[in-house]
């Protein structure tokens, strides 16, 4: 049986080179490659046909023998028939070939693209005055900023970096690995696609220098832990002249000694003694703006809840306003003299019993529900 030529299989000329091989091969291969021709044994035999043709055109020595002996050069060993036989289809090589057809045409993005700088943060601790009020703070970053010298491209000034003799400027080599090739980043450029002969001698080459950077950072009113403020090509200088990455600005709040906060409320404890809570009154109690007067009604018990309204925190994003709450502690007094004491001596025998339920409700409760727990036990 006649063999057809196969340069004729591929569709190219006997004077084109290796990318023209490979392009057509890739062409033919997604065109009748049994996944895409399923049931159809022509399609199957073709693509058979396009990968033994690719085989020998693509290894350099074995198509020096193909252009002196043509199939003949092969015969002896029987490799024909030995690929014939071996072959077997898969969905991964269609994937491969499909993958990357456009790379090798186009062009591969990845190999061309300039990379970005990288992105940098920043812990920023602020005070809980400062986060509910906002402020400006001044910070020192360490970073890589684009060096001024050689605007970034690492030769000297005037001589612009040559094309990678290795890739030829794609910044990616070829491995082959059987009938396809696989690309990895050219180990010359570092998959830049440029080679810097003339390196400037202020960054060595590097189109970045080390530098401290100082930023005034602006904080909005209302932020909170671990908010973060995301400031635009603040962070590292991108290589060979890329984009700058982002800065972010990660907010701790440090704890506070009289405030805590909940989302955009504020909780404090307040103390008043024992008269102030039977008698009421009026109390000063503090927030984030100053004081103001809490009023407290006669028979507060310990542990009421009071909720001054607006005296909470703005809402950095919606913009409402939270409110405070005040928690009673009423006190216990200490330190007494011998006055007070027989004072407190002489109002607590005016009680009567601590179980009394005009003066103690809740000890009333209390103990009355410990007597029916004890009654419904011995039942």
């Amino acid at each position: 049986m006649t063999q057809k030529d196969y340069y004729k299989t591929l569709n190219i000329s006997n004077t084109a080179n290796e990318l023209d091989i490979k392009r057509a091969y890739k062409k033919l291969a997604i065109m009748y490659h049994p996944d895409r021709n399923q049931g159809n044994k022509a399609a199957e035999e073709k693509f058979k046909q396009i990968k033994q043709a690719y085989e020998i055109l693509s290894d350099p020595k074995k198509r020096t023998a193909y252009d002196q002996y043509g199939h003949a050069a092969f015969e002896q060993n029987n490799n024909s028939n030995n690929f014939h036989g071996n072959f077997t289809a898969s969905t991964s090589d269609f994937n491969d070939i499909f993958g990357d057809v456009f790379s090798d045409i186009f062009g591969s993005n990845q190999s061309t693209a300039q990379e970005k700088g990288s992105d940098l943060q920043y812990n920023l601790h602020l005070t809980l005055e400062e986060a509910v009020q906002g402020t400006t703070k001044q910070i020192n970053i360490p970073t890589l900023e684009t060096c001024q010298a050689c605007y970034g491209y690492g030769s000297a000034r005037g001589i612009k970096p040559s094309s990678c003799s290795t890739c030829n400027g794609h910044g990616q080599v070829q491995m082959r690995k059987g009938f396809f090739t696989v690309q990895q980043e050219c180990p010359t450029c570092r998959g830049s696609g440029k080679v810097i002969k003339n390196p400037c001698k202020v960054c060595y080459g590097q189109g970045r220098i080390k530098k401290s950077k100082k930023l005034s950072i602006k904080i909005p009113a209302g932020v909170d832990n671990n908010d973060r403020i995301r400031l635009n090509k603040e962070g590292e200088a991108g290589k060979h002249g890329a984009t700058a990455g982002d800065l972010y600005i990660q907010i701790t709040v440090k704890n506070h000694p009289i405030f805590n906060r909940d989302a955009n409320n504020l909780h404090c404890e307040v103390p008043i003694n024992f008269a102030v809570a039977a008698l009421g009154g009026e109390i000063e109690v503090p927030t984030l703006k100053g004081r103001v007067n809490l009023k407290i009604p006669s028979e507060t018990q310990s542990g009421k809840l009071f909720r001054i309204r607006g005296k909470g925190v703005t809402s950095v994003r919606k913009g409402y306003q939270g409110d405070l709450f005040c928690k009673i502690k009423v006190e216990t007094p200490v330190n007494l003299n011998e006055f007070q004491k027989k004072l407190l001596f002489r109002l607590g025998k005016s009680f009567g019993d601590f179980k009394d339920k005009n003066h103690s409700p809740q000890s009333k409760r209390f103990f009355d529900s410990v007597k029916k727990f004890f009654d419904d036990l011995t039942q």
